[in-house]
């Protein structure tokens, strides 16, 4: 099996299992986006989900966001994890963006990466999901799979993007990383993995061999 054919087998079987792709994180704005990135860090969207509704209800602009104190904003989020320092980025970065964009979320990469908190890996959800701009942001599921699949050395998820970026065609990434999350925790979870049940990977490894 070539490269080009696991590339097309992937996006054909995904695309047969997740025709649509919701946003996994609720939201209403680029604004309540970044927030909810922001704080899964290392936290699950379920999670994030619970919490954003009592965040967003005392704040859901930088302008109600800056008027709370970090400490509130900490005692809110702590569920999420990491308080401390996403409580800090979610206040500085209010404060940056009043300051620097009018109180608008800025849809550059350089400028969502200069925020606080804000990582190459959040702002490429940002730009993707909520300006639609090509982007492939790569999570512990794109890793572990575009690993699997042979489609990346696996060395670092700075690679596993390059790759994924140079595979896939451009027009897809938005939908189709989007759609390997959701195949990684529904058919290939990092601590049951199987290959019965990761289908995907089994035929991949399979017509290698033959």
């Amino acid at each position: 099996m070539t490269k080009a054919e696991k590339v097309q087998y992937v996006m054909v079987e995904l695309e047969r299992l997740y025709p649509e792709v919701p946003v996994p994180l609720d939201h209403k704005d680029p604004y309540t986006l970044l927030i909810a990135v922001l704080l899964s860090a290392q936290c699950t969207d379920k999670r994030v989900n619970k919490i954003t509704p009592l965040l967003f209800a005392k704040a859901d602009n930088p302008y109600d966001m800056i008027k709370m104190t970090q400490e509130e904003i900490k005692a809110i989020v702590r569920p999420c994890g990491l308080s401390p320092m996403k409580s800090k980025g979610i206040f500085g970065l209010s404060h940056i963006l009043i300051d620097k964009y009018n109180g608008e979320v800025p849809a550059s990469f350089e400028a969502l990466e200069e925020l606080p908190a804000v990582g190459h890996k959040t702002a490429s959800v940002v730009m993707a999901q909520a300006f639609g701009i090509p982007a492939f942001p790569v999570d512990t599921h794109i890793h572990r799979l575009m690993y699997r699949w042979n489609l990346t050395t696996g060395k670092n998820v700075v690679q596993t993007e390059k790759d994924a970026k140079r595979l896939f065609p451009r027009e897809l990434w938005n939908k189709l990383h989007l759609q390997i999350i959701f195949y990684g925790r529904e058919y290939s979870p990092a601590r049951a993995f199987s290959l019965e049940k990761d289908f995907i990977t089994a035929e991949i490894g399979r017509k290698n061999l033959s």
